[in-house]
């Protein structure tokens, strides 16, 4: 009996020596950062790795310091001209100090969610329906420097912001539906009349090409022909100058009674003629003259 109540006893004093072993060491990730209160008062930061605590008098709150991401489901909002409006954002933020986001804030997530919802409304309050289809990247902006604002006393750090949707009246809806189409008539219009205008000057600077290459096709031509024609005419001079010169080397070799036969066998050829009439140049007489002096 005596064996049993020792042997409850070391089980009992074990297990509160295990559990308080456990709650006094802390072993802290490299993205994590140990928030220590000792006696109700907070005395730092610890971590990263091993840390060890004084059981029942130091108590520690661990601190992720990854960038997180929350989400703010549709919002509907009232724009400046009135318009009823549906938007839902997401939010990125860091813990830059570990120690305001414990002390400062009791419970971030829902503080942050609430938070966000009321400037998100105040946000888009001051802007037209305009402005918010076509302007989300400044929207995003102003939402990023409130929400930092507000989250800055927590120690944390709001590092972006991007609207995921915007659902505008269906009224709305319907007139952008329409401008939509009409635009892309616009455009197509446009490109057909543009496309019929590049190909109407195709064609003209195709055409005044060819024309501008006949134009030169002929000129050429004729250059040529022109210098065919002055080669040929150059040809037939040399050849007649040639036979000139052929004829009149060869007249000076004939003697006088030679041409007097000659102009008697044209005469005599006259004669078969069956004309009546008979010129005789005025140098017969001469011709004959000197003939008959030969004779002598």
């Amino acid at each position: 009996m005596n064996v049993t109540v020792v042997a409850c006893l070391v089980g009992t004093v074990g297990l509160i020596a295990l559990a308080v072993l456990s709650s006094a060491i802390r072993i802290v990730q490299e993205y994590e950062r140990l928030v220590v209160f000792r006696l109700g008062r907070c005395i730092g930061e610890r971590g990263p790795g091993l840390v060890l605590l004084i059981p029942f008098i130091e108590r520690g709150v661990k601190v992720d310091l990854r960038e997180q991401v929350r989400e703010i489901p549709h919002q509907t909002s009232i724009t400046l001209d009135n318009a009823p409006i549906a938007i839902d954002f997401l939010w990125y933020y860091k813990v830059v100090d570990a120690k305001q986001t414990v002390i400062q804030v009791g419970n971030f997530e829902v503080a942050s969610q609430g938070m966000a919802t009321t400037t998100l409304r105040s946000v888009i309050g001051g802007i037209a329906l305009d402005d918010v289809l076509s302007q989300r990247d400044h929207i995003n902006q102003l939402l990023r420097v409130k929400l930092d604002e507000v989250t800055e006393r927590w120690g944390v750090k709001v590092t972006n912001v991007e609207i995921r949707e915007i659902i505008p009246p269906k009224e709305v809806q319907d007139a952008m539906n329409r401008q939509m189409t009409a635009e892309r008539v616009r455009r197509a219009v446009v490109t057909e009349s543009t496309g019929q205008r590049e190909a109407a000057v195709n064609v003209a600077d195709g055409e005044k090409q060819a024309a501008i290459l006949r134009a030169e096709g002929d000129r050429q031509s004729n250059i040529l022909r022109a210098e065919g024609d002055r080669e040929s005419q150059l040809l037939r001079a040399e050849g007649f100058s040639s036979a000139l010169e052929r004829i009149y080397s060869v007249a000076k070799t004939i003697d006088q009674k030679t041409m007097t036969l000659q102009y008697f066998e044209t005469l005599k050829a006259m004669g078969t003629s069956p004309s009546t009439k008979f010129i005789f140049p005025m140098e017969f007489t001469t011709l004959l003259e000197n003939f008959r002096k030969g004779e002598e």
